[in-house]
Parts: structure tokens; C-alpha cells; sequence
């Protein structure tokens, strides 16, 4: 599909421009812009792209008309108290290290200007600024594209990837995968001895498998390259830094490998990532140490696979299941503590490396609300948080939080446990009420982001609550930018989902009267476009 989007002030200006004038603003009064977004592989009949007319994007109050858009935003405040941010493409720095759909994000970041958006989140991945060789950084492209934020008067987000990704495809770096390809064992590995080849396992966080040195020392070399390379921008343009943690860069096990939140089907309780060498080495040791050996052999035999039910096997029966045994208590306290070292031990180098540049340090937490309403809480045990009915496990993931200073991002909160799959047990509501407790009782500042682009009314609805209750959340990211984000199936509603953030500081009679509705109207747009893939 082909979208163009047109941004608008206040004066009259004859429409046939817009054809001849795609990346330009055309007079000081009335501004406009126009790009294309384009699904891959999919193009519509050359006169059958849209443009998306966005009369209600501009949510300021009508100031001077000598004030530039850079003046308008350093004077306006955030929405609601909110800092609003929407995701890049996680493709917009290509393997090559150039910037993809240039043109496209252009544009894009201007719209996202004129809406009142205060920034936007960049994904830096490991596998693209550290791919030949271990050492030799290739900032060139994220440095082009911080550039380009920095242009459109918007702040900047960091992510530090140190994961894959499956779609689009980014790889870890080449040397790495060179060195798992002979060496699995530094890979998580599940009961039947697949390797999840996407992150690194835990365990081999303080041995020198990559060429000699850690993973925790790579990873702390990388970022003081990226520190060095981006100090022009610390603190200006770049205003925080997300460690990445883990897979798609939460703090957790691949214990259900990726397809939470994808799929309206009910999820199995996920597998026990604990089988890896390095892993059972680990557990064997704590197992001598605590006087029973037998119970370093491996994970719970009795627990079920990925896509089984709680009850299918006997570990995570509400009545009588073994996670209530002393052993049971035994393995599910080893098993988080683990990812709780892990992730002390990656927070300490981001708060260590990031400190003192002017920049806020985060992590990211995932919402495993599966099976929430059962005793057990299965979902959430194999992905690494013992957090049952009688036991709150975020309290030790909030404390670990604090000691870093570092802030935490909670995704999924544009979802409701009505729109939960029946018969799932789950509740992301009553997760996230739990884990923001636990962040308010340790003095952790709490952001959020969503878990996809969506049009549904109650997405909105729910992202909405969550943002203007009564727990404040400094900072929410959209994910993310691309050719449904733009869609006119989509973008009228993320428009007027800002709006009714903005309205809320902002009298009605303070207004325009035209900007009054959402945009609806769509019209034929020009001949050319600008292609950009969703990410």
C-alpha cells in the first residue's frame, strides 16, 4: 500500500502544488509535506495510492507566523506530562550501513513534528556496528540518522541491541555467529538441546568465549565506542539509552521464543531455557552447594513443552504441582536469580558507561501475562520470574533496578484482559498493576510502550488509561514507524489518540476550529513515491 501523508497550518494554497512539491514546505503559512510508505513486495495501481490530509495533526495553538516548527516545539510542553516517542524502523540503518528509506523517515519525522511528537526511538543493532570483526565499529549510518532527528527538532531514544531479529532479518555479528557455529554451548539451549541463536546465553556472560574476552566485556567496549562516537549528541539530541538485556532486549529466557502478543490462539506455558552446558555447569554447582546433587542433573522433568497447557504435566498444577516442592522452590530460585545477575551485571555497564553523559539509562521488562490467574503463574516461571500466588517476584527485578539507577519500560500497554483469548487464564491489567507496585515501593520511574500498530479503539482506549492514571509514566514509546503506521486505516486514529493527550492541557477555545476533527479526508496523491518497508 502507498500512503502519502500531507501536514498542514493555517492558509490557503492550491492543491496541484502538492503533486510537484513531495519533500518541500511550500509557503510560510500553510505547510506541506508528502511521502509514501509502501508494504514490501505490494504496490498499489499507479493511481490508486492515498494522501492522507492531517488538518488535525497540528495540535499547538495558532502562534505568530514568524515561528518556525523547531521555534513552536521548544516552547510547547509534553503532552500531559508524557513524553512521547515513536519507534523508527528496526531496518532503518541497513547491513550495508547506510540509511534506509531516507527519504521516507524524512518526512515522516517532520509529520511526527507538526503532531507534537517530542521524539523518536532508533534500535542500534550489535550485528550492524560490530559486524566483521570484534572491535571495528561502523557508526556511520545511526550517526547519519541521529543526524537527521536531530535536523527535524526532535530528541532521540536508544536502543543498544545486542540480540537478533527475525523480521526484517538482522543477524547477530558475522564473528560471533562464526564462533556459535562451532561452539553451540554459548547459545541457551531447550530440553531437547535446540540452541535459541538470537542472544547469548546468560550463562556466559564472565567467560571469555568471544575471541578471549566476555560477553560482558564486548558489550562494555561497545558501548563506550558508541559514547565516544555520539558525545556531540548526549544529552542534546540523545536524552536516553536502553541496555538491551536479553531477547528482543527484555530482561527474560527465550522460554516461548517470540510469539507472545502475536497470535489470538492460547499459549502453552513456554520451556525451561536451563540446558545449555554453561547452564547445567552452573546448576551443578549450585546443586553441590546446596547438598543435593541430584537435583543439578538438569530442569524439571516434569514440566510441559512450549505449546502445552499447565496441566498437561505435573509441575505447574495448581493443586499439588511440583514448583510447590522443595524442589521445585530449589530450581525456580536458582533459575531467577540467573536472569537477575544477568541483568545486574548489564545495567552496572550501562549506568557505569552512561552516567555521568547527561543521558536517563533503561531496561526493558517483558509482560508475560499468560496464565497470570493460575496459582503457578507458568509463563512467567520459565521465562525467569518466580512470581507465583503466594510469591512477588518483581520486587527483586524492581530492587535490581534501583541499585543501577536505571529505569524500566514495560511494553503491552495497549492491552486489556477483556481482549484476552478465553479460556488463557490471563490478565496483562493485573501484571502490570503488580509490577508498577513494585517499581513505586523501590523508587523506579516507569515508561511504556505498546505491543503493536493497531486501529482498534480499545488499543488506543487502553494506552490512553495507562498514560493518564493515576501511576504517571514519564515516557511511552509507539512502536513503530512504517507502511501501517501510516496507513489511512491507521494513522487518522494514532492522530486522534495524541489529540485527546494534548486536550488534556489545553483549553478547547485554544484550538483552531478547523483542526476540530480528524482528518478524513483522502485524496489522490502524486505520481511518485517513497518506498519504506514495515518493520
Amino acid at each position: 500500500m502507498e500512503v502519502s501523508v500531507i501536514g498542514s497550518s493555517q492558509a490557503t494554497i492550491c492543491r496541484t502544488e502538492l503533486v510537484h512539491r513531495e519533500l518541500s514546505f511550500c509557503v510560510p503559512r500553510r505547510n506541506y509535506t508528502s511521502v509514501s510508505f509502501s508494504d514490501s513486495g505490494k504496490r498499489w495501481r499507479r493511481n490508486s495510492s492515498l494522501r492522507l490530509t492531517l488538518n488535525a495533526i497540528q495540535t499547538e495553538p495558532v502562534l505568530s507566523n514568524n515561528l518556525s516548527t523547531r521555534d513552536r516545539a521548544s516552547g510547547s510542553k509534553s503532552l500531559d506530562g508524557v513524553r512521547l516517542y515513536v519507534g523508527l524502523p528496526l531496518d532503518a540503518v541497513s547491513d550495508c550501513n547506510t540509511v534506509n528509506h531516507a527519504r521516507a523517515i524524512s518526512v515522516g519525522l517532520k509529520a511526527l513534528k507538526l503532531l507534537g511528537i517530542e521524539g523518536v526511538e532508533m534500535a542500534v543493532w550489535w550485528g550492524i556496528a560490530e559486524k566483521e570483526a570484534m572491535g571495528k565499529y561502523e557508526w556511520e549510518g545511526y550517526l547519519a540518522l541521529a543526524e537527521m532527528v536531530e535536523n527535524a527538532g526532535l530528541k532521540l531514544h536508544v536502543s543498544l541491541c545486542f540480540h537478533a531479529n527475525e523480521q526484517p532479518k538482522i543477524p547477530l555479528p558475522v564473528w560471533v555467529s562464526h564462533i556459535g557455529e562451532s561452539e553451540p554451548g554459548i547459545f541457551f539451549a531447550d530440553r531437547s538441546g535446540h540452541n535459541f541463536r538470537e542472544c547469548l546465553s546468560l550463562a556466559v556472560d564472565d567467560l571469555p568465549v568471544l575471541g578471549g574476552k566476555t560477553p560482558v566485556q564486548v558489550y562494555q567496549e561497545f558501548c563506550n565506542s558508541f559514547k565516544s562516537s555520539f558525545s556531540h549528541l548526549m544529552g542534546s539530541t540523545i536524552t536516553g539509552i536502553t541496555m538491551g538485556l536479553g531477547p528482543n532486549g527484555e530482561l527474560r529466557y527465550p522460554s516461548y521464543r517470540g510469539r507472545e502478543g502475536k497470535s489470538r490462539k492460547i499459549l502453552g506455558v513456554g520451556e525451561f531455557q536451563c540446558y545449555d552446558k554453561n547452564m547445567l555447569n552452573l546448576l551443578k554447582q549450585h546443586a553441590d552447594t546446596m547438598g543435593n546433587p541430584l537435583w543439578g542433573l538438569g530442569g524439571p522433568h516434569d514440566a510441559p513443552g512450549y505449546d502445552q497447557l499447565p496441566n498437561s504435566n505435573s509441575f505447574f498444577k495448581d493443586q499439588g504441582g511440583s514448583w510447590e516442592s522443595p524442589y521445585g522452590s530449589f530450581f525456580l530460585s536458582w533459575y531467577s536469580s540467573q536472569l537477575l545477575s544477568h541483568g545486574n551485571r548489564l545495567l552496572s555497564i550501562a549506568s557505569a558507561e552512561f552516567g555521568d553523559s547527561a543521558v536517563t539509562t533503561y531496561g526493558k521488562v517483558p509482560l508475560v501475562h499468560s496464565w497470570y490467574k493460575t496459582r503457578a503463574h507458568p509463563s512467567e516461571l520459565t521465562a525467569g520470574f518466580y512470581n507465583t500466588e503466594n510469591r512477588d517476584g518483581y520486587e527483586a527485578v524492581a530492587g535490581m533496578f534501583a541499585r543501577n539507577s536505571c529505569k524500566m519500560i514495560l511494553p503491552g500497554m495497549d492491552l486489556s484482559d477483556e481482549h484476552q483469548p478465553q479460556g488463557s487464564l490471563s490478565s496483562p491489567e493485573l501484571l502490570l498493576a503488580q509490577i508498577r507496585k513494585a517499581c513505586r515501593k523501590y523508587g523506579v520511574d516507569v515508561s511504556g510502550q505498546n505491543s503493536l500498530v493497531s486501529k482498534a479503539p480499545h488499543h488506543f482506549e487502553q494506552m490512553r488509561e495507562n498514560l493518564l492514571g493515576a501511576n504517571e509514566i514519564g515516557m511511552f514509546t509507539y512502536q513503530r514507524m512504517g507502511a501501517e503506521f501510516f496507513s489511512p486505516e491507521h494513522f487518522p486514529a494514532f492522530t486522534k489518540f495524541v489529540r485527546s493527550l494534548k486536550q488534556q492541557e489545553k483549553h478547547a477555545d485554544d484550538l483552531p476550529e478547523e483542526e476540530e476533527e480528524v482528518a478524513e479526508s483522502l485524496l489522490t496523491s502524486s505520481e511518485s513515491g517513497i518506498q519504506m518497508q514495515a518493520a
